[in-house]
């Protein structure tokens, strides 16, 4: 695909924070970032994605008005709904998070006076509202009030939108959303494309969870599908079926290898210390604290049944 070809580009010089939420590093001091570049790019069928500081927004335009799937920060956000203004006349009317980290929700105040209901998988906004009030950010932030547990589905102007839960795999509440006639897959922080990944243990993330989510996500593709990355190396977050099976190929190999110190009676640490992995050589380090020693950390804690 030739992504060029759709590029509509804006800017804005504002500071932002550069920050993937977790709990364990939320508290960290916020930096700095240079000014926001935003970027609009378009997928087919009305359908297209967002960039500029967090995770990939996705969105679709037709005559229903306009739909985002995550928010970003506050800043990337305010460009995202003007963006969709001006493409839609009627405005965004929804918003779905596929889960609930700080650099996929923040930006979900800035879309709350447009849109007539946030949605998202039950467990996300329990997270989220947790999460939020431990690090004390509950008032800066908009929560999803349309919730549910397995499946939502609706009709958007000419498209039909669902959202899946297929299990643990990132957190205990991502979900997947389907443009179904267009065929894309919005997979959120589920597929990282060439980059290690954040498992988030703490709020029930599991590797071997995750595998199981990509092989029924997979599953039920065809070659046609075009995937979009919550994340990605080079921000290259469109992604096709060959990438998701390499994503939990990746994982299967990681575990396999925690899997084999574990019988071998190595320590954590060491497990922990090879910093490439065989056939994955090309994922790189996105996040200072997700390396690939991070990634087999959790894989040698749930093969030992670690809690």
């Amino acid at each position: 695909m030739n992504r060029r070809r759709f590029l509509t580009s804006s800017s804005a010089a504002v500071a932002a924070v550069a920050l993937d939420r977790v709990p364990a590093f939320a508290r960290q001091a916020a930096t700095s970032a240079p000014p926001l570049v935003t970027k609009f790019e378009e997928v087919r069928r009305g359908v297209g994605i967002f960039t500029g500081n967090g995770g990939t927004i996705g969105y679709l335009v037709n005559d229903a008005g306009a739909m985002a799937v995550d928010s970003q920060f506050v800043p990337a956000a305010e460009a995202c709904v003007a963006g969709l203004k001006s493409r839609a006349p009627l405005g965004p009317q929804l918003l779905i998070n596929t889960h609930h980290h700080l650099d996929h929700t923040r930006g979900n105040v800035a879309f709350r006076p447009a849109v007539r209901r946030i949605v998202a998988h039950a467990t996300c906004v329990e997270w989220h509202r947790k999460v939020a009030a431990q690090e004390g950010t509950t008032a800066q932030e908009a929560f999803a009030d349309a919730t549910f547990t397995n499946t939502w589905t609706e009709d958007f102007g000419n498209e039909t939108v669902d959202a899946r839960y297929y299990g643990v795999g990132h957190t205990s509440g991502d979900a997947v959303i389907t443009f179904q006639k267009a065929n894309v897959v919005h997979m959120g922080d589920l597929l990282a494309v060439r980059a290690h990944p954040n498992i988030d243990r703490p709020v029930g993330g599991s590797v071997i969870g995750w595998i199981r989510v990509l092989e029924q996500v997979a599953k039920s593709a065809s070659n046609d599908t075009v995937f979009i990355a919550g994340h990605a190396r080079d921000g290259a977050v469109l992604a096709k079926k060959a990438d998701v099976l390499h994503f939990r190929d990746y994982f299967s190999a990681a575990m396999d290898e925690a899997r084999k110190g574990l019988k071998a009676g190595a320590p954590k640490a060491d497990v922990q210390k090879p910093t490439q992995l065989k056939g994955f050589e090309d994922y790189i380090v996105r996040i200072p604290r997700f390396t690939l020693g991070f990634v087999l950390g959790i894989c040698y804690d749930e093969a030992a049944g670690a809690k």
